[in-house]
């Protein structure tokens, strides 16, 4: 038996102070915004217990529509209903015995934990660095020089610290894909030389702004290998930044709420900052989270600041000595612009993203749809504090077919009318079960029931003592008012394809369980959680817009040899140790690929594959990891490409332009650059089969 792997860091996660510092205004050192007494979930789980049989009931027939199986009603229901209960077709029992190969598409030997500052790769793969930031894709950028930086070049390159990728066809142009990437935050310490925290300059301040944002650009494809590379000066090509224009769209858009001394009519926004994750709609638009908004805003002045973690003072960029905007005290309803899900159409350079109010307002880390039988779309999204929720919107509009412009116009309408709804999670354990170590209750998972608690329909609130255009805005409030469950950082949210079924990052919550705050319960069963858990969620009838579902938490993720780890009941001793899981994604076999941040087992970050259904259900591995400081996003699973958002590299405590942690990607000598990286097995086949 292995030893535990060792911690690296006192800080939340694996994160160093520099990250901490310079991604989410250390809010994890901070009060946590979520003060609520709402009801905490360990405090609902004992009456649960009387109602135990009923929830498993439903969870067997949540489930197994979820995951397509025959009616329990035919002649094979009770082995249905044990394969329900148990998400691994039989009781807790004798350990799998996977075969050799693996699950068909994690068919790849494991990459091992390690320190390289490179990103490392299983045997028999390649990769490239698709683009970097700085590079030029604007006609007229010049080529980048860190010792030459401005604003005006800065708004024709590629920016800063990208996370959120989607790829998109691109017809009629061969072996040509879009490109659309977020730009989270800036870390200037590491784009500066003689960087001074309590001085920026204008011009410091004015290029970060411009590094913010979101990136289009096309990207080709080489023949025989897999390697992408950006076509420069391509139409569709795009930047957009902390000071380009953004339409305010659904039921709070003109709302007193969101106007300001710049903007009277509440309907237009300069900028969009901190976009996270995100997701790819049907109909072939992006979305994008704005999530630690917060930290950009100084001189906070009300309790809805504070509910939102924005500081009372000054800010550590100090973007408010150069734009009273970023000064609450003299704009305080700036804040409330920030903090939206955008929708931008990549196929329309000359459109103007919009800001969906229909779908609240918390820091987003991702937004992820899927479609009803009838065709409308419903969208479920996390909060990412400590302590905060699991939200779904349901559109009440139905997706139409086809790329016509009536079309579009109309499928660019279907995120702003519609229900949003926050989740409530109850454990079906008895109380004394879950004790905040991890360990499993005795009926062998964590799992329960839920229900989706309406907030507001379009005009009309659902939330006693708020009105809509409030519940839109202060979203969080609303979700304290309802009693909404206190997750893990809740992160990216992913349906899978193939099952219906939804996937959630929990990335961790070092305050869980602390004097004061909400203790472990059966969703977020450890006390001072570091490494997080993946909740898996299923609608009941496998209906988008139920309003109840089952659950269970399919990973709880750490070193193996912990005991409070669990993988779906796979053998613990055939997978691959994994921490702070965050973006996910599905490949065609509805397998879940798992990026991390804040790695807390001695390792890199990295990118996981792990089996969500079959015999091999819970088989974890490997794929990749990351440089020196770096954390892995984006990922985007093709049949023979994967491509990762190498986040802030060398962002290691002490680290400057002077000094740097990291060589990559260029190599010694060469200032650290934020880049996508694309991966493609050598002998040109699908990965791994």
């Amino acid at each position: 038996m292995r030893n535990l792997l060792p911690l690296i860091s006192s800080h939340p996660g694996g994160r160093s102070a520099l990250t901490c510092r310079f991604r989410c205004g250390d809010a994890c050192f901070k009060e946590t915004p979520n003060t609520s007494d709402n009801e905490y979930a360990g405090d609902i789980i004992a009456r649960a217990v009387s109602r135990r049989s009923m929830m498993r009931a439903a969870a067997v027939v949540t489930v197994a529509a979820a995951a397509g199986t025959a009616a329990l009603t035919g002649p094979n229901a009770p082995q249905a209903e044990a394969a329900a209960l148990t998400g691994h077709g039989h009781k807790p029992g004798p350990p799998h015995q996977p075969a050799p190969s693996g699950a068909r598409g994690l068919r790849f030997s494991p990459v091992a934990p390690n320190e390289n500052d490179k990103v490392t790769v299983p045997d028999g793969y390649s990769q490239n660095v698709v683009i970097r930031w700085g590079e030029p894709i604007l006609r007229g950028a010049p080529a980048f020089n860190p010792d030459k930086q401005s604003a005006k070049a800065q708004a024709g390159q590629f920016g800063y610290n990208n996370d959120f990728l989607s790829l998109l066809p691109l017809r009629g142009e061969r072996g040509r894909q879009v490109l659309v990437a977020n730009h989270e935050y800036t870390d200037e310490i590491l784009m500066f030389r003689g960087y001074d925290p309590a001085n920026p300059t204008r011009e410091q301040v004015e290029i970060a702004w411009a590094a913010h944002g979101l990136s289009v650009v096309v990207v080709q494809e080489e023949n025989r290998t897999g390697k992408l590379g950006p076509v420069s000066r391509h139409p569709l090509n795009r930047r957009l930044t902390a000071t380009s224009e953004f339409r305010v769209t659904g039921p709070a858009a003109g709302s007193a709420l969101l106007r300001t001394s710049a903007d009277r009519t509440g309907r237009k926004v300069l900028g969009t900052l901190n976009n996270c994750a995100g997701g790819t709609t049907p109909w072939g638009t992006t979305l994008h989270g704005e999530e630690n908004f917060n930290q950009y805003f100084a001189n906070g002045t009300t309790d809805m600041h504070k509910r939102y973690g924005i500081g009372t003072g000054a800010t550590e960029r100090k973007w408010e000595r150069f734009d009273w905007r970023f000064d609450l005290a003299k704009e305080p309803n700036e804040a409330n612009r920030f903090g939206w899900v955008v929708e931008l159409d990549p196929y329309d350079p000359d459109s103007t993203p919009r800001k969906r109010t229909a779908l609240g307002r918390f820091k987003h880390e991702a937004a992820e749809p899927r479609l009803t039988s009838d065709g409308r779309p419903v969208v479920y999204m996390g909060d990412d504090e400590k302590f905060d929720y699991l939200y779904k919107f349901v559109s009440s509009k139905r997706m139409k077919k086809g790329t016509s412009r009536a079309a579009r116009e109309h499928n660019l309408t279907l995120l702003d009318e519609g229900t949003l709804y926050v989740a409530k999670l109850t454990g079906d354990s008895p109380a004394a079960e879950i004790d905040g170590t991890g360990k499993l209750p005795t009926d062998g998972e964590f799992d329960g029931s839920g229900v989706w608690i309406p907030l507001a329909t379009g005009t009309t609130s659902h939330v006693p003592g708020m009105t809509a255009e409030e519940v839109y805005v202060y979203t969080r409030l609303a979700g304290d008012k309802v009693g909404a469950t206190k997750m893990d950082r809740p992160e990216d949210v992913e349906p899978s394809p193939r099952t219906g079924r939804v996937y959630v990052a929990l990335t961790n919550n070092s305050d869980r369980g602390k004097e004061g705050k909400a203790p472990a319960d059966e969703a977020n069963p450890r006390n001072g959680n570091k490494h997080g858990q993946i909740l898996e969620l299923a609608e009941n009838w496998d209906d988008p817009t139920s309003d109840g579902f089952a659950w269970r938490l399919f990973l709880v993720a750490g070193d193996p040899n912990d005991p409070a780890t669990y993988f779906a009941g796979f053998p613990k001793e055939s997978v691959s140790p994994i921490s702070c899981p965050d973006n996910v994604a599905f490949d065609a076999h509805g397998n879940l690929w798992i990026s991390t941040d804040g790695n807390k087992l001695g390792s890199h970050d990295g990118l996981f594959g792990v089996a969500t259904h079959g015999d091999r259900r819970g088989e974890l591995k490997q794929f990749l990891t990351v440089p020196t400081g770096a954390e892995t996003c984006g990922p985007v699973i093709q049949d023979r490409r994967v491509l990762v958002a190498v986040q802030h590299p060398g962002e290691v405590d002490g680290a400057s332009v002077e000094k740097p942690a990291s060589t990559w990607p260029d190599g010694p000598g060469k200032i650290v650059r934020p880049s996508v990286v694309a991966v493609w097995r050598q002998d040109g086949r699908d990965i791994g089969v």
